[in-house]
């Protein structure tokens, strides 16, 4: 399977689009942790090698190209937390935060979205693209910045609330940590929304 390239940047470029942003989430699916998202301007002729949907590489070939392109394209990086994301739903967290890492880039002209939705709330114009992250390498680049910030953070967590596991599941649904929530409680760290975790604090 061929990797992403960077053939939607270069139809945008074509139309006279100067700036260009991919926007990518991570951490939908987990019981903890916040929802984090990057947005990454690239640089046409300096394009880092490999890029790829952050899921299909591996955790060494992610940490390197995270450093790659943290040296050779403008980036940024945020969050929504997990108050947000109990108040919000997820789906809508994670736009928040897609939408705080564009804006952190500051002038952008057009950006691709990971996904079917342009989030509500994204000022700029945008062009949502279903798998995003494994078809532009702009997308693919802020799939890789997200995942390993976040990948990195829930290691933190974890030093923090031993027993669940975050350093090795990343705060999802594993069965070691759905044991662990049983066991040991709810951390502040818990989507309370989530029904697993819902689900233990309606039987205290």
């Amino acid at each position: 399977m061929l990797g992403p390239d960077f053939s939607y940047e270069q139809a945008l470029i074509a139309r006279g689009v100067v700036t260009i942003a991919g926007t990518d989430e991570v951490g939908r699916g987990p019981l903890a942790g916040p929802v984090v998202a990057a947005a990454v301007i690239l640089d046409p002729s300096n394009i880092p090698e490999g890029l790829n949907d952050s899921k299909k590489i591996s955790a060494k070939k992610r940490d390197v190209l995270f450093d790659v392109i943290k040296s050779c394209a403008r980036f940024c990086v945020a969050e929504a937390s997990v108050e947000e994301i109990d108040e919000l739903n997820i789906y809508h967290a994670s736009h928040l935060a897609m939408c705080r890492a564009v804006e952190g880039l500051g002038a952008v002209d057009h950006v691709l979205v990971d996904g079917n939705k342009i989030p509500r709330d994204m000022v700029t114009p945008a062009t949502a693209i279903v798998k995003g992250d494994g078809k532009s390498q702009s997308i693919a680049a802020a799939s890789i910045l997200a995942k390993v910030t976040r990948d990195r953070h829930m290691d933190a967590l974890a030093q923090q609330y031993p027993g669940y596991g975050w350093d090795k599941n990343a705060g999802y649904p594993t069965k070691g940590h759905i044991s662990a929530l049983i066991e040991l409680g709810v951390t502040p760290h818990h989507r309370r929304s989530f029904k697993p975790v819902h689900n233990i604090l309606c039987h205290l």
